[in-house]
């Protein structure tokens, strides 16, 4: 819970307590709802203690995510992955100063304004204005020029609201490398790999090399040549078929969405933070594909939708194919389903994961004899090339018939 309180059912009274399980304590407001959309609130004690989340993600009761640092609680669209405010992490204020009697509510009373000013002094907490600053529109302007949407849109916000949290909102003009590095020791804490991190990390300085050039920011790019180049990724090794065997007898044991996430990823060797990405569908001479690595030009491609996954999808993609509330939704994909492999498929070859079907993938069109230029139409190229950037690529029906090579 990340809302300064939490409102009982209708007709209740009760004492909120503080979530903190360190200090077992109690807030002292004990608060009434006699109604929906609003709510009396009468301190039975000084309210020295608010709701105060530990670090980390969580989700509000009308759906938005929060995440929480030691000093803020970044509230986030549910939807769009938009930052809504940012405010101090700890006790709220408004309740804090709370006079005796007070009404509080979300901005949607079911009582008149006149009704409620009768019974007290009344409080609306929706009216809590966002954080903002001028820095804002460096990476709204960014997401716009790029056309950048869905997952890496809240990707990329996300970040954004980490690094303005973790240098308390200081002017982009008066940052240097090492507030950009607060943002990489943050990131490295949650145990991610340097690869990762400067994949994160990217769309900020991408954003912030955009301002430069169009004259809009006149100091450093703080997000320029921060991620150390560590030697700390783990050599992958491809699925071989007994662990393919594994991973389908066990595959029942997932949810829906998890089976189809697993076979699109093995039959077309995408990433897993491509497969968030997939928000549609198109055809070409008949053949459904999808759009994917839209993070950069070199992995921007179609890919035809595989005969091992076709099956179990909808009759045409209409919308994100996959959801998750999770702030960093691959991520948590990724922890899930290799979990999955050690515990329910017996694969504890640490260097076999997840992205081992993408290994799998190139060693099977390999072993079809696939011309290299059309594994790399599928697969996505690594490394930014001239060829890679050249036209639309390989006919979409061309790379179905091998893309179906690879097999699930």
């Amino acid at each position: 819970m990340a809302y300064p309180l939490s409102l009982p059912e209708q007709g209740h009274r009760e004492v909120i307590r503080d979530v903190r399980p360190e200090t077992g304590g109690d807030t002292g407001l004990a608060v009434d709802r006699p109604t929906q959309g609003e709510a009396i609130g009468k301190p039975t004690a000084p309210c020295n203690a608010a709701l105060h989340p530990k670090p980390g993600e969580y989700t509000t009761e009308n759906g938005e995510r929060v995440i929480a640092t030691e000093r803020d609680l970044i509230y986030l669209d549910r939807n769009s992955g938009a930052l809504i405010r940012t405010e101090p992490n700890s006790p709220a204020p408004q309740l804090m100063n709370a006079p005796m009697g007070a009404v509080i509510h979300f901005g949607n009373p079911t009582r008149s304004f006149a009704e409620l000013r009768r019974m007290g002094p009344v409080i609306d907490l929706s009216k809590q204005a966002p954080t903002k600053n001028g820095d804002d529109a460096i990476l709204e302007t960014y997401l716009k020029h790029r056309n950048i949407t869905g997952y890496i849109e809240r990707e990329a916000r996300v970040m954004w609201a980490l690094f303005k949290s973790l240098t308390n909102n200081k002017p982009l003009k008066d940052c240097t490398r090492d507030d950009g590095r607060k943002l990489v020791t943050h990131l490295e804490a949650q145990g991610l790999k340097s690869k990762t991190i400067e994949k994160k990390i990217a769309w900020l300085n991408a954003a912030v090399n955009l301002a430069i050039s169009e004259g809009q920011h006149k100091s450093i790019n703080p997000f320029s040549a921060i991620v150390p180049e560590l030697k700390d990724s783990q050599r992958r090794l491809p699925f071989k078929d007994e662990d393919m065997k594994a991973i389908k007898r066990n595959l029942s044991r997932r949810d829906k969405s998890d089976q189809l996430l697993v076979r699109l990823l093995a039959s077309t060797g995408m990433r897993i933070s491509e497969a968030f990405e997939i928000e549609g569908e198109d055809k070409e001479r008949g053949v459904r594909y999808v759009i994917v690595g839209k993070k950069t030009e070199q992995s921007l491609r179609r890919i035809p939708l595989p005969a091992a996954v076709l099956p179990y999808l909808p009759a045409k993609i209409m919308g994100p194919l996959f959801k998750s509330n999770a702030t960093d939704a691959s991520d948590a994909a990724s922890k899930r389903l290799n979990r999955f492999l050690r515990e329910g498929c017996g694969i504890t070859d640490p260097c076999k994961v997840i992205h081992s079907f993408r290994h799998r993938a190139q060693d099977q069109l390999r072993a079809a004899e696939c011309p290299e230029d059309i594994r790399w139409s599928i697969l996505g190229h690594e490394r930014e090339t001239v060829a890679a950037g050249y036209g639309e690529g390989f006919a979409v029906p061309v790379l179905k018939k091998w893309i179906d090579k690879i097999g699930f």
